[in-house]
């Protein structure tokens, strides 16, 4: 299969670009590929809002900048920031002008949030669902685009570079080019190659590597781990943001998340005792710090006080108003016995947010031609150490339209220069056995999960990351053995993808001698002098 323009997933970053390409070149057709339905993304399961400056009287894009800025702990790139802050609010009116709807007051403007971090209302939100919101008028868009073609259960084994190709066989890690993917159809169980002129990923996040988290069971890292084998460059994985907020459900992941929107609205974090302990953390900005600063405070509640929880008061908040905006939550959490204005709601972090991913520039190009990255799996320099809430579906949105551009020039460039198509190899099977020992994989995924919640956390030692790596060094020899000698499946491959994806976020933990923003280490509790980005 060849096409000029290849999505690699079908959230809300695959879908802008996908969709701005599309309606560009009519003449040309764009393959999205996702490896479930068009619509499991992360994105589906964004619950707060979209962060724009919306309201100028009250709020200033200096003010985001600034907020982004102080919640990303010194390592934003400040001109991405500048960007992101600027060109969202046109990107919002886009996603409006597709459909979305957003809550409004009752006088018929938008009803505006406020999360931690945020020192204005300024979050759109469709009640609690507002991925799902976003991705409905996506797919709805995408739906009357006839030049789309949305292609479901396929799995990425790896992008296609000249490592594939015998006579282009290069050492040097700064001219990789991607020609495409190889895919896995699902369907039919045969592995398949789909050249493209130019690949976008937009593969998501990463927080099934942790046994606890509120990403669905798609989020294995693939488009990380794809991009690291082929040489590409990695940064900052060492940030991992834990939700503070997750439903304590012993045995139940992905966790249900419980919005910080709840907390914006006047929820209370309570400890065993019942007392308000945000203030002793954070005395200015209490339940609405941001995320690293509530993550770390929870934790410290539940190991002085031996609980495996602490809990979140809404029983003072107003009822009809919290079911309006919290229909699902509400829905929830009656659903197994728990009344939001009777009872405290049990929450505890969860891994949630990777804030490192693939390397890109200012217009989303990865450290390989023809590739972009933007979402979750690409690491852009706006989130630094720490993601500043609502800030993901806006970076999403904005890089989807920056590839887009940068993809325009690159095109013309590749048609000009390319006199002839490039023969590429078809897949080579590792293994032909059938994947008769899937207790093997299934262990050993639920091992790696172990290693990652206790060693490599929301606090971290040197010790503990050690550790965590001589156990990551032993799950990783034996999953390539299998993998050589097994024919291969989903499940194969995203064991692997997660291995590596822990390794990069041991290696970048262990390399970062400091404690910032997401990564909280007990044995350097100092800041370095050093501002830097681990690049892997």
């Amino acid at each position: 299969m060849q096409t000029d323009f290849l999505v690699i997933g079908s959230g809300v970053a695959g879908l802008t670009y996908a969709l701005k390409v599309a309606k560009n070149f009519p003449d040309k057709q764009v393959i999205v590929i996702t490896k479930t339905d068009s619509d499991e993304t992360n994105t589906k399961y964004a619950q707060g809002g979209i962060a724009g400056v919306w309201n100028e009287e009250k709020d200033s894009y200096d003010k985001h900048i600034a907020d982004t800025l102080i919640a990303g702990d010194g390592l934003c790139n400040e001109k991405i920031v500048e960007i992101v802050v600027k060109e969202g609010p046109e990107r919002i009116k886009e996603i409006i002008e597709y459909g979305a709807r957003f809550d409004k007051n009752d006088i018929g403007e938008y009803s505006l949030g406020k999360e931690g971090g945020h020192s204005e209302n300024r979050i759109l939100h469709h009640k609690d669902v507002t991925g799902l919101e976003i991705e409905r008028a996506l797919l709805n868009e995408v739906s009357k685009t006839k030049n789309i073609d949305l292609i479901n259960h396929c799995f990425v084994i790896d992008i296609i570079t000249q490592h594939h190709l015998g006579y282009l066989v290069t050492k040097s890690t700064t001219d990789i080019t991607c020609y495409g993917v190889y895919v896995l159809n699902v369907n039919s169980n045969q592995v398949e190659k789909i050249t493209s002129k130019i690949t976008l990923l937009a593969s998501g996040g990463n927080g099934q590597v942790y046994r606890t988290t509120t990403n669905p069971r798609i989020a294995t890292g693939d488009g990380v781990a794809m991009v690291y084998r082929a040489k590409g460059r990695i940064e900052n994985m060492e940030f991992i943001q834990f939700h503070p907020t997750a439903l304590y459900e012993p045995g139940v992941s992905p966790s249900f998340l419980i919005t910080e929107a709840v907390r914006g609205d006047g929820g209370i974090l309570r400890n065993k005792q019942g007392e308000a302990f945000m203030v002793n953390y954070d005395e200015e900005r209490r339940d609405l710090a941001p995320r690293d600063i509530v993550a770390r405070a929870i934790d410290n509640e539940m190991k002085r006080n031996g609980t495996e929880h602490v809990y979140l008061d809404c029983t003072h908040m107003d009822k009809e108003k919290f079911i309006h905006h919290f229909p699902n939550i509400y829905e929830h959490c009656l659903s197994i016995g728990i009344d939001a204005f009777k009872q405290w709601i049990p929450v505890a972090p969860a891994a949630h947010y990777s804030c490192g991913g693939i390397k890109t520039d200012e217009n989303g190009q990865t450290s390989i031609k023809h590739l972009y990255a933007c979402g979750e799996c690409a690491s852009t320099g706006l989130h630094g150490a720490n993601r500043l809430a609502s800030n993901s579906l806006l970076e999403a949105m904005v890089f989807g339209e920056r590839c887009f551009n940068d993809s325009i020039k690159l095109i013309e460039e590749i048609n000009a220069n390319q006199s002839h198509p490039i023969e590429l190899p078809d897949w080579k099977a590792k293994g032909t056995a059938e994947p008769k020992e899937m207790i093997l994989i299934t262990q050993t995924r639920k091992e790696l999960e172990q290693i990652m919640s206790d060693y490599v956390g929301i606090v971290r030692t040197d010790v503990r990351l050690k550790r965590a790596m001589r156990r990551l060094d032993l799950l990783y020899e034996e999953t390539e053995e299998l993998y050589k000698t097994t024919k291969v499946s989903p499940q194969m491959c995203e064991l692997r993808n997660l291995i590596t994806v822990g390794y990069l976020i041991v290696k970048g933990a262990e390399f970062r001698k400091e404690s910032r923003g997401l990564h909280y280490n007990t044995d350097h509790l100092n800041k370095s002098e050093l501002l830097q980005n681990i690049i892997l």
